[in-house]
């Protein structure tokens, strides 16, 4: 169908709507302006949506999409503004890409709430990683249920609203949105919006709290990730094993390092972009010198902090590690991902997969070499909220690939054992390894 006939048709159904669900407003108590604020914001999002994105109909049919925005423009009068904007974002993520997307933690315009508990998945199971001090019992516990959900039904409905590339990217930003009073309650997982009923099972047996909206989600800037960063009152489950934090949580407010450990030199990339007083053009020479100065054994790449920055940036430290011809070889350099390795990270382990000997170990990445990326903001008029929406389609795989991450050759997970013991099971791995016979693969 030609663009111009398809806005068109959309304009149409959605005015269709719009005087009905006005009058509708009045009975269940939404204000007649505030419909029509957002019923605008909606149709200006769905325009510029297919104005900008490179290809917004690579995973949803046309129709589909316009079905699913006409639906919603006729049920804004009988919802609340956080579930419109719940509503928006599952229509954002039916695109199918992790560069699409409304994230209440990239905007403060969106206002959510969080509870006083932070969530991390470790495997498939879901704990309390950290808590408010008023909430110390509840530090490390697993949770059971939200409500009369479980956790994977729970996990089921946040998915909807969560633009992905794969099911590892579900995963980092779901662990935020279950702990949101608001998505709750908007995805009719909880009854209130107000109280959150949070079953859980202890070393006391399985209990049950009642957990209300603590303080405003805290905005994510940068490219690194967040999840693990301590905040002062709050208890963080590895505090409780009185030994130091492993060297990858050391040094995340860094956007690269290094540092001997042993005879292994471990290099921390947490973004793709230059600190405020070097660039990585000039870290990679840097590293590159230490490397033949020092003549490591082993050479480990971390990007499990990494969510992304500038993909043109990487080719420097690419090229360092292969011009080091001593450590790229199987057995000498690793590269260790995990499921928050996304966008320019993902692109900087998919050339070191594709042009370096680098032995892959910890989780599966949070993207995949063939994808749409760079986003794109997209103010909407009225609420101000941003909408994101993928202008390029980067390849960086085989034409026909069907991969949707890179499973890394050593499978090494970060578990809730080795996170609360502070031990790093993919360092492990890598520094017990002993040359290309020692790999198991």
């Amino acid at each position: 169908m030609d663009t111009r006939v398809y806005t068109a048709a959309f304009a149409i159904v959605v005015f269709a709507s719009t005087g009905s669900g006005t009058a509708q407003s009045a009975a269940r108590g939404m204000a007649p302006e505030a419909v029509r604020a957002w019923q605008d914001d909606l149709r200006f999002m769905a325009r510029e949506m297919e104005r900008i994105h490179k290809n917004l109909y690579h995973s949803i049919s046309r129709n589909e999409f316009a079905a699913s925005v006409a639906a919603l423009n006729s049920k804004i009068p009988v919802l609340e503004r956080h579930g419109v904007i719940v509503e928006m974002a599952k229509i954002v993520a039916s695109v199918g890409d992790g560069h699409t997307n409304i994230y209440p933690t990239r905007d403060d315009k969106i206002g959510f709430h969080t509870l006083p508990v932070a969530f991390t998945f470790f495997g498939e199971d879901l704990y309390v990683r950290a808590a408010h001090q008023l909430q110390r019992p509840l530090v490390g516990a697993r949770v059971l249920k939200f409500g009369d959900f479980d956790v994977h039904a729970a996990y089921a409905a946040v998915r909807t609203m969560v633009g992905h590339d794969n099911e590892q990217g579900v995963r980092y930003w779901a662990q935020y949105l279950l702990a949101m009073p608001e998505v709750l309650h908007a995805l009719h997982i909880t009854k209130s919006i107000d109280e959150v009923l949070l079953t859980v099972a202890t070393s006391r047996g399985e209990q049950r709290v009642v957990l209300h909206p603590f303080a405003p989600v805290e905005v994510m800037s940068g490219d690194t990730v967040t999840l693990f960063n301590r905040r002062d009152g709050w208890i963080d489950v590895r505090d409780l094993s009185g030994h130091p934090d492993p060297i990858w949580l050391r040094h995340t407010g860094e956007v690269f390092h290094f540092e001997h450990l042993g005879n292994l030199l471990y290099v921390q990339i947490n973004q793709v972009g230059d600190s405020a007083d070097e660039t990585l053009a000039h870290f990679a020479q840097r590293l590159h010198d230490e490397i033949a100065a020092s003549k490591p054994e082993k050479v480990a790449i971390d990007l499990r902090l990494n969510r992304g920055g500038d993909g043109t940036l990487i080719v420097p430290l690419v090229r360092a590690l292969i011009q080091s011809e001593n450590i790229d070889r199987t057995g000498h350099l690793f590269a260790i991902i995990g499921p928050a390795t996304f966008s320019a990270a993902q692109m900087l382990a998919d050339a070191l997969e594709k042009y370096t000997n680098a032995t892959f170990v910890g989780g599966p990445s949070g993207s995949k070499g063939n994808t749409y990326g760079d986003s794109r903001k997209i103010i909407l008029p009225n609420s101000r909220i941003t909408v994101r929406a993928a202008i390029y389609y980067w390849q960086d795989w085989y034409p026909a690939s069907k991969r949707d991450t890179i499973a890394p050759q050593i499978p090494a997970s970060l578990t809730f054992d080795a996170y609360r013991n502070n031990t790093d099971p993919a360092l492990t791995v890598i520094e017990n390894a002993w040359g290309a016979e020692s790999m198991p693969y």
